[in-house]
């Protein structure tokens, strides 16, 4: 993970954006009370706050694992040292034993071997685990998104506005075009808030792995929200074909 940006960098404030939340399910209790939309966004106000939080919290280093990466590197240093000192190089030199110095040297490089890897263990562990709970979080937000996407699924604004026979499986559509029209745009507004509580994260970090994650929940909500405008502009076209032709702009 990365140091904190500077002041001077515009970076997403969470605090906003969970404002941002709070207001969108207010809004949305208000105009579907009972709806499962107004229980998601509910939910999803909650994980807004936690993500704030928790964006705070992995942009914060861990001293302790930071201590315990230095301390290893100075006892694999000393270890080195050490056993250099312990060798008798003089006495192999004197042998000219070709074998012994080659089982010796093969001996030092693999040591040499082991305690880089373990170096680089201690010295990466404090960015894979946060990478980790990111990761982890991050597929938290993709199935909110996918959830949203399926609250709207049946949201047909051609069955709506026409009138059409419905069958005994169809689902039930009380709605009337300017409450389908809110409904489809609090998703939308949904989405696009979900992909900013992901774009927390990586705005605090320069981990590819991290950032290309976000890249790909931001992609998905955005396409996801494209369906949800090309509802809304059907409701847009239908509404103005029904309009009576001397009606003003």
């Amino acid at each position: 993970m990365a140091a904190l940006p500077s002041p001077n960098v515009l970076v997403l404030d969470a605090s906003l954006i969970v404002e941002t939340l709070e207001k969108l399910r207010v809004r949305v209790s208000e105009r579907f009370p009972q709806s499962g939309l107004a229980r998601l966004c509910g939910k999803l106000v909650v994980t807004g706050r936690a993500t704030a939080a928790r964006a705070d919290e992995l942009a914060q280093p861990y001293i302790a694992l930071r201590v315990l990466g230095v301390s290893v590197a100075v006892l694999a240093l000393i270890f080195q040292i050490v056993l250099a000192n312990r060798i008798d190089w003089s006495a192999i030199r004197r042998s000219a034993d070709i074998l012994g110095m080659s089982q010796a040297l093969d001996a030092t490089v693999n040591l040499l071997v082991l305690a880089f890897g373990g170096l680089w263990f201690m010295l990466t562990l404090e960015q894979r685990l946060k990478r980790r709970r990111i990761l982890r979080a991050l597929y938290e937000l993709r199935s909110y998104a996918h959830i949203v996407d399926m609250h709207q699924l049946t949201k047909d604004p051609t069955i709506v506005l026409g009138g059409g026979a419905a069958t005994s499986s169809s689902p039930v559509r009380a709605m009337n075009e300017f409450e389908l029209s809110r409904y489809l745009d609090y998703c939308s507004e949904m989405l696009a808030l979900i992909a900013k509580l992901a774009a927390l994260y990586a705005a605090r970090t320069q981990d590819e792995t991290i950032i290309e994650a976000v890249n790909d929940l931001e992609d998905l909500t955005s396409n996801l929200g494209r369906k949800i405008w090309q509802k809304i502009m059907i409701i847009s076209q239908l509404d103005e074909r029904r309009a009576p032709a001397g009606r003003a702009n």
